[in-house]
């Protein structure tokens, strides 16, 4: 697999449901079903069965897909059961054959890519009044039952077989999943040693046990299951304060025009420079008045700039993440009227309550979120002709450090950033905390200075006094200032930045979103290239072929 240089097998996140080979979506009323049912020969790599509904990428990609269909198209959708096609199996989970076959930048991206996905269920059961069940008709282990933790309530049958597990220390020598562990003990409260037990156990819980354990929410018989279940999923829709009659919007396939070296969409354009080990993101603002009123809004669709730009960025992201392995720099760049983003910042908070702009600003959250937990080092760069105003100010916010050109003897050359309400909550980080909360650790003083400038065109000189970049230098230095940066920057260790960036980016603020990727940073990116598992005889490499794992019994 080469998974470095630009080739056909190449990851595209692109996908839409006449393609889905695992998962059917249907609607009914209020109520949405997806069903898995994993195609067998259909890996999104060669080398691997997904036997007995076990998932690798490619089902993730569609789940994400679906989900995003779910949001947009159809809107009176007010809760979700995802179950299983399948007899006497729910899912279960990541394959193993897969992970044993694929290099450890492979393992850790599909990884982080299927927490994004189980994180994108609870935001929108948090923002957008979509609830989510579990109907657990199988068996349930690993990943399976990560999926099945991400959503509101998890109904088990009773059939005396069924139950659910996490079972990857016994029999795979690797950490239970990163999220399906934190989800255990911070979003149901599993009791320690029960949560000892249940995780060094390969058999799993069923039935009774595993409810009074709180693993699952409620039993019931295999005769009842169905209807309790539906019954269920309608209760949690009467809640919901999703449309009872709208008509949805269409996800229209993303335009994107691609060489070697770049990416280009509409509103986003990529140029990587491989000797240099650099990629340069550029996001434009909008380059046409954008409608004021949900009727305009509505006409425009997928195609309206805010949902536009987000689904393009949020593509270019996960492309370079899974197909540039050694672009260890991203260089953030904006262009347009500032003036434009502003009236789009005004239109969003004008209408939020709306359901397609709450979901447009759902997009935009989740994708600014995987900026924050993507492992390279971000640069963002405010120059002439920058847009970093509102929402696109976020992207620099988000950055590792930010450098704006000054050039104050010619005022007209230099560039400015622009503060809306949207800085200060619409777009929270994985900290759970704006990122302006972040970057100051909530002082009083300093964000209440910030927030005296809203709405104002600042310039370096202010901007650096309100702390809101890192650096201004001139016109005389600034070519070789962002030249050596980079420079030492790609010439650094990228596991140790990795640790670092996390680090820093999540801060001082706890939340189970932080838990679960600073452990898939550190636990599981050690535990992915020890011995005990990946070894020649480690319990990845040798399951399913009958032999033992050997491991090394010292403790580290």
């Amino acid at each position: 697999m080469n998974e470095t240089a630009p080739s056909a097998s190449q990851v595209d996140y692109r996908t839409d449901p006449s393609r889905y080979q695992h998962w059917t979506l249907t609607v009914d009323g209020a109520v949405a079903t997806l069903k898995m049912n994993v195609a067998e020969d259909g890996g999104i790599r060669p080398g691997y069965k997904l036997k007995l509904n076990s998932y690798d990428l490619g089902v993730d990609i569609e789940l994400h897909d679906a989900l995003q269909r779910i949001r947009f198209e159809h809107p009176t959708v007010r809760s979700v059961i995802v179950t299983s096609a399948r007899d006497r199996i729910f899912c279960s989970g990541a394959n193993i054959f897969m992970l044993g076959l694929s290099s450890h930048a492979w393992k850790v991206n599909f990884c982080k890519f299927t927490n994004e996905t189980r994180n994108g269920i609870e935001d929108s059961s948090r923002h957008s009044g979509l609830k989510f069940i579990a109907a657990v008709n199988g068996a349930c282990a690993g990943g399976g039952y990560e999926l099945a933790l991400a959503c509101d309530e998890i109904l088990l049958v009773d059939d005396r077989s069924s139950s659910v597990s996490l079972p990857e220390v016994p029999l795979l020598g690797v950490l239970p999943g990163t999220g399906g562990l934190t989800r255990v003990t911070d979003k149901r409260k599993v009791r320690r040693d029960l949560a000892d037990i249940f995780c060094t156990s390969s058999e799993g819980v069923r039935g009774q046990r595993a409810k009074d354990w709180k693993l699952v929410d409620d039993i019931f018989k295999t005769s009842e299951f169905a209807a309790k279940v539906q019954a269920r999923a309608l209760e949690l829709a009467a809640q919901s304060d999703r449309p009872i009659d709208a008509k949805g919007v269409a996800l229209t396939p993303l335009e994107r025009d691609e060489t070697a070296n770049s990416l280009d969409y509409r509103y986003v354009s990529v140029k990587i420079d491989r000797n240099r080990r650099v990629a340069e993101l550029t996001v434009r603002g909008p380059d046409t008045a954008q409608p004021l009123e949900i009727d305009g809004i509505l006409a425009a669709g997928a195609r309206w700039w805010p949902l536009q730009m987000a689904r393009e960025l949020d593509d270019a992201i996960l492309a370079l993440r899974a197909n540039e392995l050694d672009i260890g720099v991203w260089l953030l760049r904006t262009e347009g009227d500032s003036a434009r983003v502003l009236e789009v910042d005004a239109t969003l908070a004008r209408h939020a309550s709306h359901w397609f702009v709450r979901e447009s600003i759902g997009m935009l959250r989740r994708t600014l979120a995987r900026l924050d937990v993507s492992s390279r080092s971000l640069f963002a760069l405010i120059e002439q002709g920058s847009c970093f105003a509102g929402t696109l100010l976020e992207i620099a916010l988000a950055a590792d450090r930010s450098y704006m050109f000054s050039n104050p003897d010619v005022p007209e050359e230099q560039p400015s950033i622009t503060l809306t309400e949207a800085n200060f909550g619409a777009y929270p980080a994985v900290s759970g905390k704006s990122r302006l909360a972040q970057r100051f650790y909530e002082a009083a003083d300093e964000i209440a200075a910030v927030r005296g400038a809203l709405g104002i065109a600042l310039d370096p000189k202010q901007a650096s006094a309100l702390g809101l970049v890192t650096a201004t230098p001139d016109d005389i230095d600034w070519a070789d200032e962002i030249r050596l940066a980079v420079e030492e920057r790609v010439s650094q260790s990228p596991d140790a930045l990795t640790g670092l960036e996390a680090n820093l980016r999540f801060g001082i603020y706890e939340t189970m979103e932080t838990r679960i990727f600073g452990r898939l940073t550190a636990w599981q990116n050690w535990i992915f290239i020890r011995p005990n598992a990946v070894g020649e005889k480690g319990a990845l490499k040798v399951y399913g072929k009958g032999e033992k794992p050997a491991f090394d019994f010292g403790r580290v």
